[in-house]
């Protein structure tokens, strides 16, 4: 009976934010299909997921089998290694100074893509066909899907988890403000004879961020932003030089490095969609907002969308594609998306500019937060969970009143 009322979802791509949502829609109880390919491409990249995606994660039933192949972020640390006039002092976030254990856990794609696959493909809610779309046909009652295989599928709400070129965003007549960087992330994992402590560095350069993140044991993933040319000539090199070259950019922190094999380049672009829902599609993950490896926010903002938009659709059960349902997903989702998208381009062009202002208000906005807890605590308490930063703030402001 709960079938009839409960209108099906489609999902399109099979990424970890198709098969997340997935999930997340199944055990809302609605009925869904999720259409895309069984095996992504091998993915040598790490995933810094947050305590409140981590919480979505355990949820979910995911996070148990693959918490012990991360590793938690307990300490994450920013420093100006630009060489430039002015530099910024080294500003050191703890989770400790805001009551968590931890920020988060840094798990290996390589772990996390599969761990999602196989609960999707146990799930009895769910309808996997392992083939993508190939032709959408949007109409005013329902979104269907003609898929390569050549079976159809309808739908009243289809969630474009389809990344960045997303055909369901172009198929929805969805425009997107998009540019490329003169930048590539150069990706990969490395061992190293010091103990990380648990801690992330993100050191900043005039080409962009260098990121170390902690892995299990004495070893990291690094994302290493820089020219496109640099990138392709980093990745070029072997592994001994590489090596000391990882080594020398971080000044020696994590002692003797040695680069494991899998080398990945990724150039960088930014796209933010007009709006993020229209003619039965709402967009999620990468489909719904592409910006620069800065702060860990890409999966945790996609975790976001798509509880936002199963909270919607638990509302309207039986039309969660209708107007006023997508219309109410992208009011949701707007203020988010635009921050964070904003301030990771921000302080990216901040890197790459040679001029003064740019390079004086980074410095003076890094230089305020290490020296200043509150304003700190404030920064990590909304990077784990948008509104906790004012709420906290709002607490804090009520006590003394309240003392009067």
């Amino acid at each position: 009976m709960e079938h009839q009322k409960t209108a099906r979802i489609l999902i399109a791509g099979t990424g970890p934010a198709g098969l997340i949502a997935a999930l997340a829609f199944a055990d809302a109880g609605f009925p869904v299909t999720i259409a895309g390919p069984e095996t992504p491409a091998p993915d040598g990249r790490t995933t810094a997921l947050m305590t409140p995606a981590l919480k979505v994660l355990e949820g979910l039933g995911v996070l148990e089998d693959i918490r012990s192949k991360g590793a938690p972020l307990k300490v994450m640390r920013i420093a100006d290694a630009t060489g430039r006039l002015i530099r910024s002092p080294v500003v050191t976030f703890r989770a400790s100074e805001i009551g968590e254990e931890q920020f988060g856990l840094n798990l290996p794609n390589g772990v996390l893509g599969p761990a999602l696959a196989s609960k999707v493909a146990a799930h009895s809610g769910i309808e996997w066909r392992r083939s993508m779309v190939k032709a959408w046909h949007l109409g005013a009652g329902k979104a269907h899907a003609t898929l390569a295989d050549g079976s159809e599928i309808d739908a009243s709400l289809a969630v474009a988890a389809d990344g960045r070129l997303s055909p369901a965003r172009e198929a929805a007549g969805i425009s997107t403000a998009a540019r490329a960087y003169p930048q590539a992330a150069l990706v990969l994992n490395f061992g190293h004879n010091r103990e990380h402590g648990f801690t992330s560095t993100e050191f900043h350069t005039e080409t962009g961020p260098f990121t170390q993140v902690p892995l299990p044991g004495n070893r990291s993933s690094l994302v290493w932003v820089v020219k496109p040319e640099t990138a392709k000539e980093l990745a070029a090199l072997d592994d001994a030089t590489l090596s000391l070259r990882v080594e020398q950019k971080m000044q020696s922190m994590l002692g003797r490095v040695s680069v494991e094999p899998g080398r990945q380049i990724y150039p960088l672009s930014t796209v933010t969609p007009l709006r993020f829902a229209a003619r039965r599609v709402a967009l999620v993950g990468e489909a719904a907002h592409v910006f620069p490896p800065i702060g860990a926010q890409g999966l945790n903002l996609g975790i976001r969308d798509i509880d936002d938009l199963v909270g919607i659709a638990r509302e309207n059960r039986e039309a969660p594609g209708a107007v006023a349902a997508l219309a109410a997903y992208d009011f949701k989702r707007r203020p988010d998306i635009l921050a964070r998208s904003s301030a990771v381009n921000l302080l990216n062009m901040s890197l790459l500019s040679d001029m003064l202002p740019a390079q004086m208000a980074r410095g003076v906005g890094l230089g305020v937060l290490g020296g200043f807890t509150p304003l700190r605590a404030f920064f990590m308490r909304e990077g784990l969970r948008p509104g906790s930063g004012f709420a906290a703030l709002a607490g804090g402001l009520r006590k003394p009143a309240r003392q009067r």
